[in-house]
């Protein structure tokens, strides 16, 4: 378990995670995500790429929206890599989201009917946001083995992505 903290204002909200993120040499967990069409995607629908997981509370905050908008123009120009927007927001809202932005390069996945928050330790346990995924960037290659990871510990903070993209350029 982890603590993040939220700071709306002036207070602090210390937040507890389900778990830890993997560890970076281990095995992916698999997991099962909806994606726009209401098809569940797995670990396998993304066999033989790269793939950058940006985890986030919900796209409809400010944050989560940068993050998502960051991915969409950095990543683009990684090689046999693909962008998994995971959070808890149901595929429809996500769609919209992605078609508001223009966002082309990343591929919006809901963790409805989905163990995915727990199985990667990002579900928040308590607080008002207790239910949504943490802020994380999880990378994993092409053999499906973690090469980098990242919790954010405050969730109005977004992630490093030049370190995260950095993990990609030694592979």
């Amino acid at each position: 378990m982890a603590k993040l903290t939220f700071k709306p204002g002036n207070d602090e909200i210390i937040i507890n995670t389900s778990g830890e993120l993997p560890e970076v040499g281990a095995q992916a967990p698999d997991f099962s995500l909806v994606d726009g069409q209401l098809n569940d995607v797995t670990l396998a629908t993304y066999a033989g790429k790269r793939k950058i997981l940006n985890i986030v509370p919900s796209l409809d905050t400010p944050v989560c929206a940068a993050s998502a908008r960051a991915f969409n123009e950095k990543a683009d120009h990684c090689k046999n890599t693909v962008v998994l927007m995971v959070s808890a927001d149901l595929p429809f809202a996500q769609g919209r989201f992605c078609e508001a932005e223009g966002l082309k390069e990343v591929f919006p996945l809901s963790t409805f009917r989905s163990s995915f928050a727990d199985d990667y330790g990002v579900r928040l346990l308590d607080s008002m946001l207790a239910g949504l995924t943490a802020r994380a960037v999880v990378i994993i290659d092409e053999n499906d083995r973690v090469i980098y990871t990242e919790l954010v510990t405050e969730i109005t903070h977004e992630p490093n992505y030049d370190e995260a993209l950095e993990a990609l350029k030694d592979l």
